[in-house]
């Protein structure tokens, strides 16, 4: 039987062998994996076969021009307070992790390369195979210069902020403790901090000895702050139960416009770690109050210039946008709780009342005269994109929201199955606030994602999913009449899409645009101070853009699922059930200094 197996491979050609080999190689690692509990399953190093499979390195279309001068923004150097940092985006290739023999399902653990003298790592990156390698790390020094405004000169002295581990603890190891090892597997290490000190990431070799100490910095843990999972990279546990290993991207726990975390660019990994409990490792806290690393004016606008997307509305698209300005000078009026009548607003907002909460006590509608048709459908030659700047991430990134607004909200339309039914009534409001934001990496100028807000949601789109028009312009689609943001054209359904049961959300390019690196308004960016951008009147009104009018759409929605076949009713009532409330009555959304993302982070 051998001798006819080996006649067999003897007879196919050498590229054939060593794809015949390399297989039966597999199938032995995983039955010795099965047999004696191994944890390397597939692996990749450079002993292998091959050359493992490399991401390749990602970068914009088009080069980053050189941005007006400023303080540190693009600088490629952050200061924190007591500690600067640099983001290392060159990696070396530690060990690789194979969900199968495909390689570009596996994922792939680094360790930054070129640091800086002065400066130390603070832990390794892990990503998926099949992402462009875009990811970063950063690496620290200590400023011993650093003295913030408020120090008292009676504090004591602080101990150093960087310190080496005082040992490693070895997170997954590739035998269950046996002293047999089959082949060279990942070892993830968790550096062991001095008191009063935190971790920032994990170290990963290809051997079981422990890395030097010297290799790895940890953070005092006053210039630390909480971090959180994001998203998972690697789940053993799916394929081998009994081997519940995770690997998840992190992120600062505390983020939004006062949020003073940094994300180091590590990851996280446990094999029986709950969510909820304590992470034994942290991201840094920028606890320079000056934020040096932010863009000044002259750079936000060289930004908005640079990167400023193009907003495509569908060809059928009726409900156009127009600027706030074109909206109040053709009739818009105010309405105050128990008046019948409005008030028409000043073409600059001036007479609207500004600050407080949403009471209900005032609201803006329509003009109620003959105009009312014609400033539902908007106006496109007007409209400007609304823009806030904000830092980001601990100021290490700048997000510039820009919302887009429309007169007039459209109908919805339902799909069911191969049918599609345009709703008369249900889904639509006067004013419509949209927005995507830009987020912007303050080392070195560079466009990192893009947040599309979609209704109630969204969804952060890496710069390599965008789709570009011109330069590092990229597209934004806005739905035809509800005005969600999509990164690329098609028709996205709000509901089940494994039924095929929803809303529509239809998107498609046209000769109906808004460049929004031209036309655009600057009204806030707050850490820039109060005398730096003029904040138009009507971004302090904090009530709703329009009336609200309750409706019985259920009658209509009723009828619809009557006309179903009765085996798809209790699916269709059930989803009917979870969609969003705009679809039961006509609500004017706020505006946008009102919406919980003007501070907060983004939704996702």
């Amino acid at each position: 039987m051998l001798r006819v197996f080996k006649a067999n491979i003897l007879s196919v050609s050498d590229a054939l062998k060593i794809k015949a080999l390399k297989a039966i190689l597999l199938y032995v690692r995983e039955l010795f994996a099965i047999m004696f509990g191994c944890k390397c399953f597939y692996w990749n190093t450079p002993s292998d076969f091959s050359q493992p499979f490399q991401p390749q390195p990602y970068s914009l279309p088009a080069p980053i021009p050189q941005w007006p001068e400023g303080e540190s923004f693009a600088s490629g150097r952050i200061s924190l307070g007591e500690i600067q940092v640099i983001k290392i985006t060159k990696f070396e290739f530690i060990w690789g992790y194979n969900l199968s023999q495909d390689k570009k399902k596996g994922v792939t653990f680094y360790k930054p390369v070129g640091i800086p003298d002065g400066f130390y790592c603070l832990g390794h990156y892990c990503q998926p195979n099949n992402l462009p390698l875009r990811g970063f790390v950063l690496v620290a020094r200590e400023v011993p210069s650093y003295s913030p405004e408020n120090a008292h000169t009676c504090d004591p002295i602080k101990p150093p902020a960087l310190q080496v581990p005082l040992d490693y603890t070895l997170v997954w190891s590739p035998n269950d403790g046996g002293d047999e090892i089959y082949g060279d597997c990942g070892y993830i290490w968790l550096p062991q901090p001095p008191e009063g000190y935190k971790p920032m990431g994990y170290l990963v070799t290809n051997k079981p000895e422990k890395p030097e100490l010297d290799e790895v910095r940890c953070v005092r843990s006053d210039l630390t702050d909480e971090c959180e999972i994001y998203r998972l990279i690697l789940d053993v546990g799916y394929k081998f139960p009994n081997l519940p290993f995770r690997v998840w991207s992190i992120r600062p726990h505390h983020r939004g416009m006062q949020g003073k975390g940094v994300p180091v660019g590590t990851y996280f990994c446990s094999s029986y770690w709950i969510p909820g409990e304590d992470m034994p490792i942290a991201c840094l806290k920028n606890l320079n109050p000056t934020l040096p690393a932010m863009p000044n004016l002259d750079q936000i606008h060289a930004l908005i210039h640079h990167y400023g997307p193009t907003v495509f509305f569908h060809p059928e698209e009726i409900f156009l946008p127009s600027s706030v300005t074109w909206f109040f000078k053709n009739g818009a009026q105010l309405f105050k709780a128990g008046s019948l009548y409005g008030e028409d607003i000043d073409a600059n907002g001036s007479n609207l009342p500004g600050g407080g909460m949403n009471d209900g006590e005032f609201w803006i509608d329509l003009p109620s005269d003959d105009r009312r048709e014609i400033v539902k459908h908007g106006n496109l030659e007007s409209a400007k994109l609304v823009v806030h700047v904000k830092p980001a991430l601990g100021g290490t990134f700048t997000d510039i929201a820009m919302w887009v607004f429309c007169p007039f909200n459209g109908p919805a339309t339902l799909k069911v199955g191969l049918l599609n039914i345009a709703l008369s009534k249900i889904g639509e409001h006067v004013g419509d606030w949209e927005h995507y934001t830009l987020r912007i990496c303050n080392f070195t100028g560079e466009l990192w994602s893009i947040y599309f807000s979609q209704h109630s949601g969204g969804q952060w789109v890496e710069a390599y999913d965008l789709e570009y028009i011109e330069g590092n312009k990229a597209v934004v689609y806005s739905s035809k009449s509800g005005h969600a943001s999509y990164p690329h054209p098609g028709m996205y359904l709000q509901g089940s899409a494994k039924l095929g049961i929803g809303v529509r959300n239809d998107c498609a390019r046209s000769n109906l645009y808004v460049d929004s690196s031209i036309h655009y308004e600057l009204v806030a960016a707050e850490y820039l101070g109060d005398e730096v951008i003029t904040v138009p009147f009507w971004l302090h009104f904090m009530r709703e853009w329009g009336p609200t009018i309750v409706y019985d759409s259920r009658t209509e929605l009723n009828k619809l699922i009557n006309l179903l076949p009765v085996m798809l009713r209790y699916s269709v009532e059930n989803i009917f059930d979870k969609l969003p409330i705009e679809l039961s009555r006509e609500e004017g959304p706020t505006g946008p200094k009102e919406k919980n993302n003007w501070v907060g982070d983004e939704r996702s």
